[in-house]
């Protein structure tokens, strides 16, 4: 057997997989569904689920788990959702809505369809799915994408680590997000590779912030992928445990993809040295999640790769960099919907591309800090040298119209002293020209989450908030000498 998927139960072949899928997908044609919602852990379920709605011709609009209650009805009423699939559990939430069983190939899956009284949504043409992202403000921004733009991604990155021979890949990220479900699922079917799909907890995510790094390494190495994606906080969390410990990583690991958020050089050297082929790579959902991708055979670590060849990069006069190619139809609604993108596309990073392709990012351009000196300093770029340090697990950097930067720090453990915290800020600084050094830090007062209100719900610091929340990181007596 040559199988699709795998989940905690057993192996789904390629036809299991398809007549599951075409069954499904006849149910939401005769149920005349235009729009179908999913809040749903990763698993089979939720790939035969998606599979259907592209057969079908109905908008998918997968939502992630760690929504908040505001953020999901905020995202169901703005993208007119027929129906709502989640597992039974949250079905609670709406104890108004009538309840249908959804099966799969003949077998009962834990999740409940909830028909939905919705008005007509406004999506721009050829919409095939929508995610949802939510920014610095919490509020999720529907991102309409198109299926040709979608496989023309996943085609581009199976046709990338081709060479590699990727059998097996596992889903470490929620499939709701669109890097998973996108760079990991569809490329591994395009690839004609297997797809390890578990529920999250298995591999140790608890809720959207926590992770239990012990139980992920024993997952890995139990399952055996050739390739994972990850975030540079996961990334930075196995390298700290690996390193610790004394082990290398799994040996069949053939290609580790880590994106999302700045990664840095250093990091990517570390992880190497413990066996961990990691590989940096940069996107946006509005460009169907990958743009640019580091990989053996073009690598340059501190840079994000080069583009995929779906992909075309360029920088603005500004310094900022705008992609080409598969790009999104629109936003969700209203007058948006009816707008969509040019042939190039701002993405608010500033960056820089070398003379042998290479793409550099070096922060976003809207949070770029001039300090009381007229020094401009992008904070990512102190952000990501601070959070390889040992002992870091979240750091933020401040300073507009400051004599010089300040940061807010916060362990990777509850019980280290800020003496660690110390001794990294002037390992940091050591490396860093006199302007872009830190002179004030601070311990953050909780973690930098959804839960305490100073981050997002996809990891996003809110810098206003955090600022806030620490006022005496800059002294008020301080003045230019």
């Amino acid at each position: 057997m040559n199988p699709a998927w795998i989940d905690a139960r057993r192996a789904w072949s390629r036809q299991d997989a398809m007549d599951a899928t075409l069954a499904l997908a006849d149910r939401l044609q005769h149920a005349g569904m235009r729009v179908v919602a999913s809040l749903m852990d990763n698993g089979v379920a939720w790939a035969v689920l998606d599979r259907a709605c592209r057969n079908a011709g109905v908008v998918h609009v997968p939502l992630p788990l760690f929504f908040t209650s505001e953020q999901i009805d905020h995202a169901l009423g703005l993208s007119g959702a027929d129906a709502l699939v989640c597992p039974a559990s949250m079905a609670r939430r709406w104890p108004e809505a009538p309840i249908d069983a959804v099966v799969v190939a003949q077998e009962p899956l834990a999740c409940v369809w909830l028909p939905r009284p919705a008005a007509p949504p406004v999506l721009p043409p050829g919409t095939a799915k929508v995610t949802f992202t939510s920014g610095t403000t919490g509020t999720p921004k529907g991102v309409c994408l198109s299926e040709a733009g979608l496989q023309a991604v996943a085609q581009s990155v199976a046709q990338t680590l081709g060479p590699l021979g990727v059998r097996r890949h596992l889903c470490a990220l929620p499939l709701a997000v669109l890097l998973e479900d996108v760079a990991g699922l569809q490329a591994a079917w395009a690839a004609g590779a297997t797809a390890i799909v578990l529920p999250l907890a298995t591999l140790g995510w608890q809720g959207s912030s926590s992770f239990d790094m012990a139980r992920f390494h024993a997952t890995v190495t139990a399952h055996a992928p050739d390739s994972l994606i990850l975030l540079p906080q996961m990334l930075a969390a196995w390298v700290a445990y690996l390193a610790s410990r004394q082990q290398r990583a799994p040996a069949s690991l053939r290609f580790v993809a880590v994106g999302g958020a700045p990664v840095g050089a250093e990091l990517i050297a570390r992880a190497r040295l413990l066996g961990l082929p990691v590989y940096e790579g940069y996107g946006l959902s509005e460009g169907g999640s990958v743009q640019t991708l580091n990989h053996p055979g073009a690598d340059r670590p501190g840079s994000v790769g080069r583009p995929l060849p779906h992909a075309r990069v360029r920088v603005a006069a500004d310094g900022e960099l705008e992609v080409s190619g598969a790009l999104m139809l629109g936003y969700l609604g209203g007058a948006e919907a009816a707008s969509p993108p040019g042939v190039w596309w701002p993405t608010g990073d500033l960056g820089e591309i070398d003379d042998e392709g290479f793409v550099h990012v070096r922060g976003r351009k809207k949070n770029v800090l001039i300090t009381a000196y007229g020094r401009n300093v992008s904070p990512e770029w102190v952000e990501t040298r601070l959070r390889v340090q040992p002992g870091i697990a979240q750091a933020v950097v401040f300073g507009d119209g400051q004599p010089a930067l300040g940061a807010v720090l916060w362990p990777m453990a509850a019980d280290l002293d800020d003496a660690l915290l110390r001794r990294a800020v002037e390992a940091v600084n050591a490396t860093l020209p006199d302007y872009a050094q830190l002179r004030h830090w601070t311990r953050a007062c909780a973690p930098l989450n959804d839960t305490s209100g100073l981050a997002t719900a996809n990891g996003r610091p809110r810098r206003d908030a955090i600022l806030a929340a620490h006022p005496h990181l800059f002294p008020t007596e301080e003045l230019l000498s």
